[in-house]
């Protein structure tokens, strides 16, 4: 029977009762006293020369408070990178300043030029349209490979060019892997694109900046996944203001998708302009500016060689890689290609030697950072489609070439510098295998065909690295930060909890799923726990929800406070009942001493905590709250096996995903509808990239696709229904909850699901096409079949 309370439980989420009533707090439902509007100036040329801004007209338009350039912020620290790359050669990464409002020069459409605070929004706007500014163009450079020719236009004038680092990994297995595949006895090549994409959450970002002259205390509210970094990021490197003085909140936040990890100029524009003014100043983005302020995700353009031996076992694996930055760098842009991409490129195989080259590049573009998956998808995509197209090319079933290189011993040392501590990937290729029915497959292919349609079946495995860890081995990989998190149980007088986390709740469930372990471990109703975030003044540091590492990092630091809740509370039940500590046991929200019927109630503990009457003070403090801080021992690795059919129409190239299938271990789940929900979602963003997202950009720099006119987003009739199953658990061996991580599977397993499909599909129709790039758009489908 199912459980209906605890871990493993589905109850529903809590949080989506204000959801769906209308009654969210998010950033734009926050309105100040006195508050005043900013309206920001962007640039429309990719590339160009500031030769002068004259602010005079728009000053004097109704409702100007004051107007700011770049001028206005000489002095201020530009915006940080959190991680520095150091290439293969040993030099750190060329890395540029990055301006609140843009100085000197514009670098993309819509690089930030001026900002006009007045009464109302529409004041502003009005007056930013007064605004004159003079620009003398520059050539743009859009393309990667273009942008490091000799000669080509340089994004940056003070750097030596526009290549960020050229980034080898393992360097030290390079020769080897070269001498692999010139002996090899099969390797197949893959030239491959993981296109731009514009993230697209639901709710905008929002920025509203406070300042209160009595304390010299600013607060800013921002549509954040992880307000204490924003706090710090601003704080120390941006605004100078001390931590203690600077407050930052992130309330409900309507979908982050990574977008809303990093720090913006917005954020910073409106603290600032907040001193500046004494009055608190708001910024709501529309769509269209989302889609030029943003940052924007993947952009890889990579070449990847497999090499196999004569029992096709994969031997050797290199990839070379070009990965967009875009104009700027963003707060972790630089370790998604690498860190976060390369060390996942062994994949589910025992591929003995890999080699992995990344050469990151500045263009005239949005700066490109983390988008759901961040790395991990552009790895499994690479791999997955060239082990797809070897099998071609070798004749061999494809399912089978993974099945025979699959890793079955753990722990298991990758080549590319992890351990992978457990898993089972023969199970969920089993499993996928029965909840696809892939053994049916042939007869729905022939009863497609029936009716003039080309049938395809596409399979993909992956596993992603969550829970980004521990902090001293990232720390000497570049990261500037800790990537620890923390919890604060606690206990008030009558029995209830409220726990507050560094993890920032934008679309999960935390407050649903986090007092479910709370509850368990206590054996007291999950009503009684209250989960806080979101609020840097309310909670301990911490660093916020992205990569799947809510529960795995920030719930087991919940966990290790809760166990000091109740090694306190024991203490305190020992001496109400006159009894060893190491006699008393707590089950079902009852202290009860072992081989006795005493017991003693959860409630009645905690009110001696606080009323102290009867309690040992000489050996123990009143109260009951315990904070602890969880430093991962390494990664998690979740990972799974996707199947996916679609129908093609070869008249038109149309195509229609029939059935999708996804077979995950994610260890232990806390809360399964959870799970299932963030899977589902996570299959619609991966088929939406491998079927009709793509940012374009024209050879000027203009962003062609801004609007939703011309990015296709997927709509329900695009999606099918999806049968998903997570039951093949191998609980992590290194988090008190065995836990994994969901969040971003599906958006990493789905895109070379979908295009191993189409590939089958057309070349059972007898059309010779290994490869098409995403989006598999209609036209791109048709002109494939046409050769």
């Amino acid at each position: 029977m199912p459980k209906d309370s605890g871990i493993g439980a589905s109850p529903k989420r809590r949080e989506d009762v204000r959801f769906l009533t209308g009654t969210g707090n998010y950033t734009d439902d926050i309105n100040l006293r006195g508050q005043a509007y900013v309206h920001f100036l962007r640039s429309d040329v990719a590339h160009g020369r500031i030769n002068g801004v004259n602010t005079d007209a728009a000053e004097g338009m109704p409702g100007v408070v004051r107007i700011f350039t770049g001028a206005d912020f000489e002095g201020v620290g530009g915006l940080p990178c959190g991680w520095q790359v150091t290439d293969r050669h040993g030099e750190v990464m060329q890395e540029p300043a990055h301006p609140v409002l843009a100085q000197g020069k514009v670098r993309h459409v819509g690089d930030p030029i001026a900002a006009v605070v007045a009464e109302t929004y529409e004041q502003a706007r009005d007056a930013a349209e007064a605004i004159e500014v003079d620009i003398e163009d520059l050539p743009a450079v859009i393309d990667m490979k273009a942008a490091l020719k000799d000669g080509a236009p340089k994004v940056h004038d003070d750097l030596t060019s526009n290549l960020c680092y050229d980034w080898g990994f393992v360097e030290e297995n390079r020769e080897a892997v070269d001498e692999a595949i010139r002996n090899a006895a099969h390797v197949t090549t893959l030239e491959l694109v993981n296109q731009r994409l514009v993230a697209n959450p639901m709710e905008p970002r929002v920025a509203v900046g406070d300042y209160s002259r009595a304390n010299d205390e600013s607060t800013l509210y921002t549509t954040s996944q992880n307000p204490h970094v924003i706090r710090l990021l601003m704080g120390a490197f941006v605004l100078g203001i001390p931590e203690h003085k600077l407050r930052v909140v992130a309330p409900d936040v309507g979908g982050g998708f990574g977008s809303k990890i990093f720090h913006y100029a917005e954020e910073a524009f409106c603290t600032f302009a907040a001193r500046q003014l004494n009055r608190p100043v708001k910024w709501t983005s529309s769509r269209s500016e989302a889609f030029l302020s943003d940052a924007q995700g993947r952009d890889h353009v990579t070449k990847i060689e497999l090499a196999l031996d004569g029992d096709n076992n994969f031997v050797a694996l290199r990839t070379d890689t070009h990965a967009n930055m875009g104009a700027y760098l963003s707060t972790f842009s630089t370790s998604v290609p690498t860190w976060l991409h390369g060390v996942l490129m062994a994949g589910n195989y025992k591929t003995p030697l890999i080699y992995v080259n990344v050469k990151a590049v500045f263009t005239n573009t949005v700066p490109v950072d983390a988008y759901r998956g961040a790395g991990r998808p552009e790895a499994t995509f690479q791999l997955e489609r060239v082990i797809d197209k070897a099998a071609r090319e070798l004749g061999v079933d494809p399912i089978a070439l993974r099945r025979q290189n699959f890793i079955t011993e753990f722990p298991y040392a990758t080549p590319v510098a992890v351990e992978y501590d457990t898993g089972d990937y023969v199970a969920t290729m089993d499993k996928l295998e029965e909840i696809a029915d892939l053994s049916g497959f042939a007869a729905r292919r022939a009863e497609s065909e029936k009716r003039g349609k080309l049938r395809g079946l596409g399979v993909n495995c992956y596993i992603e690295a969550c829970g980004i860890a521990p902090s001293a081995l990232v720390g000497q990989l570049g990261a500037r930060a800790g990537l620890y998190d923390a919890a604060t149980v606690r206990v008030n007088a009558t029995g209830s909890i409220s726990v507050m986390v560094g993890a920032h709740s934008h679309g999960q469930g935390h407050e649903t799923a986090f007092p479910q372990v709370v509850a368990e471990m206590l054996g007291i109703d999950e009503s009684m726990v209250d989960i806080v975030h979101g609020d840097s003044s309310r909670i301990p540091f911490g660093m916020g929800t992205y990569g799947s590492r809510s529960l795995a990092v920030c719930g087991s630091a919940m966990v290790r406070a809760t166990e000091k809740i109740i090694n306190k509370s024991k203490k305190i039940a020992a001496h109400l009942m006159e009894a060893s500590e190491a006699d008393i046991e707590l089950k079902d929200g009852q202290f009860t001493v072992a081989g006795t019927d005493k017991s003693v109630a959860w409630g009645d503990v905690t009110l001696a905590a606080y009323v102290p009457h009867n309690y040992p003070l000489e050996e123990i403090e009143p109260g009951l709250e315990e904070t602890a801080f969880y430093d991962p021992a390494n990664f998690t690795y979740p990972a799974g096996a996707y199947a996916c059919e679609v129908e093609v129409d070869p008249e038109t190239g149309k195509v229609t995903i029939e059935r999708f299938a996804a077979a995950d271990d994610f260890g232990n789940v806390v809360n399964p509808m959870i799970v299932d929900g963030q899977v589902h979602g996570g299959l619609a963003q991966g088929i939406g990239q491998a079927l009709l997202e793509g940012c374009v950009y024209d050879a000027d720099g203009q962003l062609l696709s801004a609007s939703y006119m011309d990015y296709a987003m997927p709509r329900a009739d695009d999606l099918p229904f999806y049968s998903v199953d997570h039951s093949c658990q191998t609980p992590c061996t290194h988090n008190p909850l065995g836990v994994k991580g969901c969040g971003e599977a599906g958006a990493i397993g789905s895109p070379p699901s979908v295009v191993n499909a189409v590939v089958d599909a057309l070349q059972s129709g007898g059309h010779k096409v290994d490869h098409v790039d995403m989006p598999l758009t209609p036209s791109r489908v048709w002109a494939a079949m046409q050769g």
